[in-house]
């Protein structure tokens, strides 16, 4: 009965439409969607490693138009691919591309970088900063969330490349005669496109090495990070105010005042940038008419700051340290030492040392290192607004409740202090008014119709024209508050120092717009101006553009010598 009932072999090879799957026509179709389909992850497969190999190094040439480039890369990798032998081709393919997928995500990083920190990505200190930078923004996932929401990202990224390129590698073997000609004929364009020096967007070249370049610039950085950190290391082994007796330290300011203020983002180009400068500058010529009439001199120059963008606490540490801190890892070695800082200095000789830290949101350590007596954070300034706190805290909030808590106090000691305002920080979408000092109180008058501005910051960032006339108004606001202070509450015995961190963003201020920042110096004593004539800085709160500019680091130790014997 089987037998019977069992097709015979030459029966069933001669069943119309039946192949050798012995599915018949589904057989047959089944073979070719199996065929397009590896025809196209072949294709997704060059479309990866191909945008790996062109994206560009800054995010204002991310154009198409950019893309359209042969990369030198994939001519000599097809080249090296061709010559291996076949066992060790896919292995070393394997290899490429997980190396290609890592510097195509060093090039990203360098792109953010550049565009918010106008400096590249460092591949030895940066890490810690990814991390930071994740903390402020308003993520969906939170900042760990979406820390390990990238690294799950870039490992895929990297898994995908690699497979890609081993796909990639065995096509051009099994087309190697076809593979060898489309090669010779891109080496041809590469070449007449160099000499050439074709451009469809400029700078970027057709005849692209932008991979190459970016390993060798990274080798580059790799080796002057770990040299900048030996000059730092260096540099922080000797410090010659360390030894100076207390008795002998800042004579020429006892019984002062001594407030020393940053004013967040205030660059250079929030004075000469044509966008910002016609509004912002006559603030401050206006100010120094004021505070000339209130009895207050003032001097002014510029410094240049160790950091752009952002890492406001960088900025600080440089100021009161005497040392360049550019990175987290040079902060931490810094705390973790015995530098004498600024406002050490200060409690040495006998001042009552302050910090006011309106953005922090608890207690800060590093205030045990710089030699503050008290630190005043978000949870105990006292602010009860509800619009305006944290990072959105008014400048005038802020000293308002350092009058009130410190120089308010009867029978005090004279007092330094460091606030870092912060009004002016990313993303400029709160912008208070300036009130009158007596109806701040507890800060709630600031959710009050007509206390100020208060924008969505997801509608200011995605309008760049919005975000740069926020940081305008909140520069100006920032700067009018500090007028109105000293004018205010300013005495005999009040130095005011007041200075910017650090350029804004180059999306904000400009490309190329530099790092400096303005410093003023603010005092009704005239003894305290003679003292820093040698300085050569210019009259007024505003710096024209020749006056001078130290390094930032430099501040501590003119300023340390100038007023001790």
């Amino acid at each position: 009965m089987l037998l019977s009932t069992r097709p015979s072999t030459r029966a069933r090879r001669d069943t119309p439409g039946a192949g050798p799957e012995g599915g018949g026509a589904d057989g047959t179709g089944r073979g070719a969607r199996h065929r397009v389909a590896q025809a196209i992850l072949t294709v997704l497969a060059g479309l990866l490693v191909f945008l790996a190999l062109t994206v560009p190094r800054e995010a204002g040439q991310l154009t198409p138009l950019a893309f359209l480039r042969i990369p030198v890369e994939v001519l000599v990798g097809v080249a090296v691919l061709l010559v291996l032998p076949a066992r060790l081709r896919p292995r070393v393919a394997l290899v490429g591309g997980a190396l290609l997928a890592l510097l195509t995500l060093l090039r990203v990083l360098q792109m953010g970088f550049l565009a918010v920190l106008a400096r590249p990505f460092d591949p030895v200190f940066d890490w810690s900063q990814l991390a930071s930078g994740a903390s402020l923004l308003d993520l969906p996932f939170g900042a760990t969330g979406s820390v390990v929401g990238a690294v799950v990202v870039a490992a895929v990224l990297v898994v995908l490349t690699a497979l890609a390129t081993r796909r990639l590698a065995s096509c051009a073997a099994r087309h190697r005669t076809v593979t060898i000609r489309l090669v010779a004929v891109l080496t041809a364009a590469w070449l007449a496109c160099f000499v050439l020096g074709t451009q469809l967007v400029a700078p970027v070249p057709v005849a692209g090495r932008s991979v190459a370049a970016s390993a060798y610039e990274t080798a580059q950085q790799v080796a002057a990070s770990l040299h900048d950190q030996q000059v730092f290391d260096e540099q922080a082994a000797t410090d010659a105010l360390r030894d100076v007796r207390d008795a002998d330290l800042l004579t020429a300011l006892r019984g002062k005042d001594v407030v020393l203020t940053y004013v967040e983002s205030y660059g250079r180009s929030a004075l000469e940038n044509p966008e910002f400068g016609p509004t912002i500058t006559p603030i401050l010529d206006e100010g120094t008419r004021r505070l000339a009439a209130a009895g207050f001199g003032s001097r002014s120059a510029f410094l240049t700051s160790s950091v752009v963008g952002g890492g406001s606490w960088l900025a600080h540490a440089t100021l009161l340290s005497g040392l360049r801190v550019a990175n987290e890892h040079s902060f931490d070695k810094l705390v973790a030492s015995d530098r004498l800082t600024l406002s050490a200095a200060f409690r040495r000789a006998g001042w009552d040392t302050v910090a006011v830290q309106p953005s922090s949101l608890g207690p800060w350590p590093a205030g045990a290192f710089y030699g503050f007596d008290r630190t005043y954070d978000s949870t105990t300034l006292g602010n009860r607004s509800r619009i305006y706190d944290g990072f959105q805290t008014p400048d005038q909030y802020t000293l308002a409740a350092f009058q009130s808590l410190e120089r308010g106090r009867p029978d005090r000691a004279p007092l330094m202090a460091q606030i870092p305002l912060v009004s002016s920080h990313w993303p400029w979408a709160e912008i208070p008014r300036l009130l009158d000092w007596n109806e701040i109180g507890d800060g709630s008058v600031f959710d009050r119709p007509g206390a100020g501005q208060s924008d969505p910051v997801d509608a200011v960032e995605a309008d760049p024209a919005r975000m740069r006339d926020g940081y305008r108004r909140t520069i100006e606001y920032s700067l009018s508050t500090l007028i109105s202070y000293v004018e205010t509450y300013g005495d005999d015995n009040l130095v005011f120092v007041f200075l910017g961190d650090h350029q804004p963003a180059p999306f904000v201020g400009g490309n190329g717009a530099g790092q400096d920042v303005p410093i003023t110096i603010v005092s009704r004593d005239s003894a305290v101006l003679d003292r820093i004539a040698g300085w050569g800085w210019q009259d007024g709160l505003r710096p024209d553009p020749q006056a001078p500019v130290w390094p930032m680091e430099s501040f501590r130790d003119r300023f340390l010598t100038t007023f001790s014997p």
